[in-house]
Protein backbone atom coordinates (compact mmCIF):
# COMPACT_ATOMS: atom_id res chain seq x y z
CA UNK A 1 0.00 0.00 0.00
CA UNK A 2 1.07 3.23 -0.82
CA UNK A 3 1.45 6.09 1.98
CA UNK A 4 2.27 9.75 1.79
CA UNK A 5 3.32 11.39 4.55
CA UNK A 6 3.87 15.17 4.68
CA UNK A 7 6.05 17.47 7.18
CA UNK A 8 6.74 20.72 7.76
CA UNK A 9 3.81 23.00 7.99
CA UNK A 10 3.70 25.64 10.56
CA UNK A 11 2.69 29.04 11.80
CA UNK A 12 5.02 31.73 9.56
CA UNK A 13 4.85 35.67 9.55
CA UNK A 14 4.53 36.96 6.13
CA UNK A 15 6.85 37.75 3.87
CA UNK A 16 8.77 34.62 5.71
CA UNK A 17 9.89 30.82 4.22
CA UNK A 18 8.83 27.39 4.91
CA UNK A 19 9.71 24.13 3.72
CA UNK A 20 7.42 21.04 3.51
CA UNK A 21 8.71 17.18 3.31
CA UNK A 22 6.48 14.76 1.59
CA UNK A 23 8.00 10.61 2.22
CA UNK A 24 6.62 7.68 -0.16
CA UNK A 25 6.66 4.53 1.36
CA UNK A 26 5.06 1.39 -0.25
CA UNK A 27 5.31 2.31 -3.88
CA UNK A 28 8.15 3.21 -6.86
CA UNK A 29 8.45 6.89 -5.76
CA UNK A 30 10.78 7.46 -8.82
CA UNK A 31 8.43 6.36 -11.17
CA UNK A 32 5.74 8.49 -9.89
CA UNK A 33 4.65 11.69 -10.64
CA UNK A 34 4.38 14.11 -7.95
CA UNK A 35 2.46 17.23 -7.06
CA UNK A 36 1.62 19.37 -4.43
CA UNK A 37 -1.85 20.80 -3.66
CA UNK A 38 -3.46 22.89 -0.94
CA UNK A 39 -7.22 23.49 0.36
CA UNK A 40 -8.50 26.15 2.70
CA UNK A 41 -11.39 26.10 4.08
CA UNK A 42 -14.90 26.23 2.30
CA UNK A 43 -12.35 26.00 -1.06
CA UNK A 44 -11.78 23.46 -3.91
CA UNK A 45 -7.99 22.12 -3.73
CA UNK A 46 -6.10 24.04 -5.45
CA UNK A 47 -2.66 22.96 -7.67
CA UNK A 48 0.39 24.33 -6.59
CA UNK A 49 3.03 22.46 -8.87
CA UNK A 50 4.08 19.35 -9.85
CA UNK A 51 6.96 17.36 -10.68
CA UNK A 52 7.61 14.75 -12.98
CA UNK A 53 9.57 11.70 -13.55
CA UNK A 54 12.35 12.29 -14.39
CA UNK A 55 12.43 16.05 -13.06
CA UNK A 56 10.05 17.85 -15.57
CA UNK A 57 7.97 20.69 -13.28
CA UNK A 58 4.72 22.62 -13.41
CA UNK A 59 4.23 25.39 -11.60
CA UNK A 60 0.56 26.98 -10.96
CA UNK A 61 0.43 30.91 -11.08
CA UNK A 62 0.15 31.16 -7.05
CA UNK A 63 3.74 29.39 -7.16
CA UNK A 64 5.85 30.96 -9.85
CA UNK A 65 7.99 32.82 -8.22
CA UNK A 66 8.30 31.97 -4.65
CA UNK A 67 8.01 28.31 -4.80
CA UNK A 68 10.23 25.78 -5.46
CA UNK A 69 9.35 21.99 -6.11
CA UNK A 70 12.58 18.97 -6.10
CA UNK A 71 12.25 15.40 -5.74
CA UNK A 72 14.90 12.94 -3.98
CA UNK A 73 14.52 9.46 -5.22
CA UNK A 74 17.08 8.10 -3.07
CA UNK A 75 14.92 9.10 -0.05
CA UNK A 76 11.39 8.81 -1.82
CA UNK A 77 11.10 12.47 -0.67
CA UNK A 78 9.14 15.66 -2.74
CA UNK A 79 10.20 18.74 -1.21
CA UNK A 80 8.05 22.37 -1.43
CA UNK A 81 10.09 24.99 -0.59
CA UNK A 82 7.75 28.00 -0.08
CA UNK A 83 9.21 31.85 0.06
CA UNK A 84 7.74 35.41 0.32
CA UNK A 85 4.70 33.96 2.17
CA UNK A 86 1.14 35.79 2.11
CA UNK A 87 -1.75 35.30 4.30
CA UNK A 88 -3.60 34.01 1.56
CA UNK A 89 -0.88 31.30 0.95
CA UNK A 90 -2.68 29.86 4.64
CA UNK A 91 -4.31 26.49 3.64
CA UNK A 92 -3.40 22.33 4.27
CA UNK A 93 -0.79 21.60 1.93
CA UNK A 94 -1.31 18.20 0.20
CA UNK A 95 1.08 15.86 -1.04
CA UNK A 96 -0.05 13.46 -4.10
CA UNK A 97 1.76 11.15 -6.87
CA UNK A 98 0.74 8.79 -9.73
CA UNK A 99 1.18 7.88 -12.69
CA UNK A 100 -0.67 10.92 -14.46
CA UNK A 101 0.48 14.59 -14.55
CA UNK A 102 -1.52 17.58 -14.84
CA UNK A 103 -3.46 20.16 -12.35
CA UNK A 104 -6.01 18.23 -11.71
CA UNK A 105 -6.89 16.29 -8.43
CA UNK A 106 -8.34 13.32 -10.10
CA UNK A 107 -5.38 12.72 -12.09
CA UNK A 108 -3.42 11.65 -8.54
CA UNK A 109 -3.99 8.04 -7.09
CA UNK A 110 -2.12 8.57 -4.19
CA UNK A 111 -3.05 11.40 -1.48
CA UNK A 112 -0.95 12.28 2.12
CA UNK A 113 -2.73 13.58 4.84
CA UNK A 114 -2.21 16.84 4.59
CA UNK A 115 -0.21 19.90 6.79
CA UNK A 116 -1.63 23.28 7.88
CA UNK A 117 0.48 26.07 6.81
CA UNK A 118 -0.77 29.53 8.58
CA UNK A 119 0.62 32.79 7.33
CA UNK A 120 -0.05 35.42 9.44
CA UNK A 121 -0.29 38.90 8.35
Amino acid sequence: QVRLVESGGGLVQAGGSLSLSCVVSGGSFSSYNMAWFRQSPGKERDFVVAISSPDGTWYGDSAKGRFTIARQNAKNTVYLQMHKLKPEDTAVYYCAGGQSFGVTPSLYDYWGQGTQVTVSS
